[in-house]
């Protein structure tokens, strides 16, 4: 025994990985065994180290599902609405549902009793990817979330409705607004669909904290049920830290004897929940034992003045002698140290750059050289300090700067600050990069996603940083955005539903309704790539990043200046664009059409209309009559005709019958 006092670490049973959410990284894994292309529609895990891990592994997380890119998408344990799995169906990309199968029986529950007739009341968190998945299996019925007393108050007068939990709910919480649920609606259907985990996670995360004298809850910020974990937990333990990396277990103050609690979110591996443990062991050896224990003898009273080293330790001395070769350290040990000039930061000039008196940082490389002297490094602490910089660094999420080195097989070398760091080629660029050696001399912005301390290898993603530095361009333009505002954009992308357009660093869609007030058959008949337009904010969907723009309602609609531009009796052209038995519509302009009925269409009478004019046909018309409230035009093609020939004869020709043959 070497007589400290030892804290008591204790972990809840149930802490860590839910088997919904185990299983959807377990599937991500399998798929990357096969070589597939592989994209998940949001992070399958709220845990940023395993996001990381897998993102390097070549997996894109898309957050929308039109980004989706690749032959396979990965549905996560939150589930989808059902209008996601039929868009990628109609696509013909392959889907992998790991929906949790106690949200999947939420889901059939709330399509059932909402075709039914029956509404559907949520009792979750708005906005939370669970809740959005099941409101989406809703059909035909009107869908509520709640999540506290002034919401439940808030809703409609309902008879009769269908009541479903997000998984993660506490189950009092669940009890307690179903109570006054049933007080406003008479005829309530509730469905037991909190997870039976989530229960035993949370009652023993809860009784933990109760006895503790600190508790720790891991997990990621953005998880749901490990927010609820913290919120538990720091109502019954004053001293509850909240911990989404091993890392931050140093920055907190432990005490002689402490019993410390340890529970996790379903998002957490086993592996951060072991280095954790390992972490708060290696801090205990730290807590120093008090002694009253009198020194009494002199020997012992000089040893104790002495400092302790070992090869690796960081020390600072007094430069006491340079030579030609060397600098003679006191660093408080029984014998000096001595730095060789190779192992100095200013080797070229090192009698002018270092005095005698001078303090100077050093590493200890050997305790003993063989002759009693303690050999030190200089440069190896400029080196540690740079290593330990860019560990800080990743463990504070931050940027690092870089220089493109080597091109190697799978990525590229990076120099980031004097440290070799590896990029692997699927972390260059968010699309994929043919000639690697663009980057070599280059200066980089990069993250660091990987650290392996015992080897001292760092790797970074250049994507990363462009993904996050996009997500903050979005964020911006989301924060200005507002439905209503009339807005500059450029055209990027056709398909055949509408235009997408950039609108400052986000993508807006047009569709293809909204282009014109004409009829459209496809959108590059309006508009193509590069075009640069003014389009209104129709609707922001928020939750699912979804802008809907309008460009025609830029723009006057037809009908309200008819009677300005198409008086009566004016005559102009236009194109037959429907024929109809009783005549044929003839569009003046996008969006108007007027109608030519089958006896103003030739001088003589006709049978079909087809006999005379064909879809396509380019004609000259009188406006006969406008009605704007109607939406009607009437036109007449034989008017036109004739007011055309009549345009012909001399001014004040007689068109009367006198000169006409007395026998006719």
């Amino acid at each position: 025994m070497d007589g400290r006092m030892r804290v008591k670490i204790e972990i809840a049973p149930h802490a860590g990985f839910c088997f919904g959410v185990k299983r959807s990284v377990d599937a991500v894994d399998a798929l990357l065994r096969e070589g597939r292309s592989i994209t998940t529609l949001g992070p399958v895990i709220h845990n940023p180290t395993v996001i990381a891990s897998m993102v390097a592994r070549g997996v894109t997380v898309a957050n929308e599902m039109e980004e989706v890119a690749g032959d396979t998408v990965v549905i996560r344990a939150h589930g989808a609405p059902e209008s996601v799995h039929q868009f990628f169906r109609d696509r013909g990309v392959r889907i992998v549902d790991t929906t949790c199968p106690f949200v999947a029986r939420i889901h059939k529950k709330v399509r059932q009793a909402s075709e039914q007739g029956l509404p559907v009341v949520i009792v979750g968190e708005e906005g939370h990817a669970e809740v959005t998945g099941i409101r989406g299996w809703v059909r035909g019925a009107p869908s509520f979330v709640v999540y506290s007393p002034g919401e439940v108050e808030a809703l409609p007068p309902m008879q009769a409705a269908c009541v479903v939990a997000q998984t993660t709910t506490p189950q009092e919480h669940y009890d307690a607004l179903c109570a006054l649920v049933r007080s406003r609606i008479p005829q309530c259907e509730v469905f037991g669909s909190i997870c039976q985990a989530t229960n035993v996670r949370q009652s023993e995360a809860k009784e933990l904290a109760s006895r503790v004298d600190a508790m720790l809850v891991l997990g990621g910020r953005n998880s749901s049920n490990t927010r609820k974990l913290f919120r538990l937990c720091a109502g019954l333990c004053k001293r509850t830290y909240f911990i989404e990396e091993a890392a931050q277990v140093a920055s907190i103050p432990l005490r002689a004897q402490d019993h410390i609690g340890i529970t996790a979110g379903a998002s957490t591996p086993d592996e951060i929940i072991k280095e954790v443990v390992t972490r708060m062991s290696e801090l205990d050896k730290t807590i120093p034992t008090p002694t009253d224990a009198p020194v009494d003898d002199f020997a012992a009273a000089f040893e104790s003045t002495l400092v302790s080293i070992r090869p690796g330790q960081t020390v600072t001395g007094t430069i006491v002698q340079i030579t030609d070769n060397e600098v003679c350290v006191n660093i408080g040990y029984k014998s000096d140290g001595l730095v060789p000039v190779a192992e100095l930061i200013h080797q070229e000039n090192h009698r002018e750059a270092y005095k005698e008196g001078d303090e100077i940082e050093v590493e200890v490389v050997k305790v003993n050289d063989g002759e009693g002297n303690v050999l030190l490094s200089e440069k190896n602490i400029i080196s540690r300090k740079n290593w330990d910089a860019l560990v800080v660094k990743y463990e504070n999420n931050e940027y690092v700067e870089g220089t493109g080195k080597d091109v190697v097989k799978g990525g590229l070398i990076v120099d980031v600050e004097g440290v070799r760091t590896f990029v692997p080629a699927s972390q260059l660029s968010e699309r994929y990069v043919e000639k690697i050696d663009q980057f070599v001399g280059k200066p980089l912005k990069l993250k660091i996603i990987e650290v392996d301390k015992q080897k001292r290898r760092l790797v970074a993603s250049r994507k990363a940083v462009l993904a996050e530095e996009s997500a903050a361009i979005k964020a911006a333009v989301w924060e200005k955005l507002e439905v209503g505002t009339t807005i500059h954009g450029i055209v990027r992308r056709l398909t055949d539903f509408g235009a997408f357009v950039d609108i400052g660093g986000v993508d807006g869609l047009i569709h293809i309704t909204d282009l014109s007030w004409g009829r459209v058959k496809h959108p590059s008949e309006v508009v193509k790539p590069g075009d640069e337009v003014d389009v209104l904010v129709l609707a922001l969907d928020r939750e699912r990043e979804r802008i809907s723009l309008g460009l025609k309602q830029t723009k006057p609609k037809p009908w309200e200046t008819a009677q300005v531009n198409y008086p009566v009796g004016s005559i102009c052209e236009g194109k037959v664009v429907r024929i109809v038995t009783f005549g044929a519509f003839v569009e003046l302009e996008p969006g108007l059409d007027g109608l030519v009925h089958i006896s103003q269409i030739a001088a003589t009478r006709i049978n079909k209309v087809e006999d005379v004019l064909t879809v396509g046909d380019m004609v000259r018309v009188r406006i006969l009559d406008v009605n704007p409230e109607a939406k009607r035009i009437s036109l007449s093609i034989r008017d036109a005709v004739d007011a055309s020939e009549n345009a012909d004869l001399p001014e004040g020709a007689d068109l009367g019958l006198g000169d006409l043959p007395e026998e006719l």
